[in-house]
């Protein structure tokens, strides 16, 4: 069983930055890619974007690319989002997620991961 919590979100202004934190525990860092998905009120929860589990290969929605980062530290079991350039539209409540072994074009697909946290709240203002 892997545990998974976020930290780091809040409010802040458009073209500010910040970073989430998702903390693992229960399994192996590496033995797991991770994902960020977000879920704004009233829709469908989206993905963000990936890292593979050695940390060699990173994915990102179209929305955040060039602007969200996703790294991993697998020695401090813990995967960051760097958010830079924050949009209103980005408002949202944030989640981490673990997943075994995926081909890369599962990696954007919210069903393949077993393992969440419980979200944190990023708000944008504008």
């Amino acid at each position: 069983q892997v545990l998974l919590v976020e930290s780091g979100g809040g409010l802040v202004q458009a073209g500010a930055s910040l970073r989430l934190s998702c903390a693992a525990s229960g399994g192996t860092g590496s033995s797991y890619n991770m994902g960020w998905f977000r879920q704004a009120p009233g829709k469908e929860r989206e993905f963000v974007g990936a890292i593979t589990g050695s940390g060699g290969r990173t994915y990102y929605a179209d929305s955040v690319k060039g602007r969200f980062t996703i790294s991993r530290d697998n020695a401090k079991n813990t995967v960051y989002l760097q958010m830079n350039s924050l949009k209103a539209e980005d408002t949202a409540v944030y989640y981490c997620a673990a997943a075994g072994q995926l081909i890369v074009t599962m990696l954007q697909l919210r069903d393949k991961y077993p393992y969440w946290g419980q979200g944190t709240q990023v708000t944008v203002s504008s």
